[in-house]
């Protein structure tokens, strides 16, 4: 492995990293040889992990409250002395229902975590990396920020916003060693699935050509390249991991 490849050293901070995605992209940061930081709003799921996974450090934060990440991420660069790497995955799916329908509380609370806390993550990680000459954020979106989904409209609605917001963070900080990328992934085998009903898991499923689920090791090894020095001209990309679902 060249020099522009290697990750030894590196600080990473993965939100919502206790489980499913967010878990399998910490595991591999740390076999890439980063320190990593997993911050989740619960963390009890952390301690049942098969195999047992055990980062540098372990915070319960609550993304959508910009006071907690931004605590949470000077304890980090007190930990780390620098933060290489910012992987802004925490999220939740929400319900699926018809949008005529759709519950308001839901829709706020999706906003807040999906889309606010991506910005809230970015917005505080920013002045640090820029301020080293170095970063890599990497934004977890989804193939629904692309497309849509029906009876998912607040899901859609923030992931459509953490892709246009990452392209203008990313054009923002071109000149500045930091770059902005996001990854778009299709329906994943989760535990996520369990929240959804069985029809929109088959229409999902059946929107894939290659015809079956994305998984998490799939979506962590995209997310670890645009975390990598390796990834150096690529910038405002949406890198999509989707079975062919989506070629644009």
């Amino acid at each position: 492995m060249d020099s522009s490849e290697t990750m030894d050293g590196q600080g990473a901070i993965v939100t919502g990293g206790a489980k499913g995605i967010g878990l399998a992209i910490a595991r591999r940061l740390a076999a890439r040889g980063c320190r990593v930081v997993v911050w989740d709003r619960d963390l009890s799921s952390l301690d049942r992990a098969d195999p047992p996974f055990v980062p540098e450090d372990a915070r319960e934060v609550d993304v959508t409250d910009l006071a907690a990440v931004e605590l949470a991420f000077a304890a980090a660069v007190d930990r780390l002395g620098q933060v290489h790497v910012m992987v802004n995955n925490a999220g939740i799916n929400g319900p699926v229902v018809a949008a005529g329908s759709y519950p308001v509380d839901a829709w706020h609370q999706i906003i807040a975590i999906d889309l606010t806390g991506v910005f809230y993550g970015c917005r505080t990680a920013v002045p640090h990396m820029v301020g080293k000459g170095y970063g890599r954020i990497v934004n977890i979106a989804s193939v629904a920020g692309k497309e849509g989904v029906p009876r998912a409209p607040a899901y859609s609605a923030a992931k459509a916003g953490v892709i246009g917001m990452s392209k203008g963070l990313a054009r923002e900080l071109a000149t500045t060693g930091v770059t902005v990328n996001c990854i778009a992934p299709a329906i994943t085998a989760t535990e996520l699935l369990g929240e959804m009903p069985d029809d929109h898991i088959e229409a999902a499923k059946g929107r894939v050509p290659m015809g079956r689920f994305c998984t998490v090791e799939e979506i962590a090894t995209m997310t670890v390249w645009a975390a990598s020095p390796a990834c150096s001209f690529t910038t405002g990309a949406v890198f999509d991991v989707t079975g062919g679902r989506t070629t644009y």
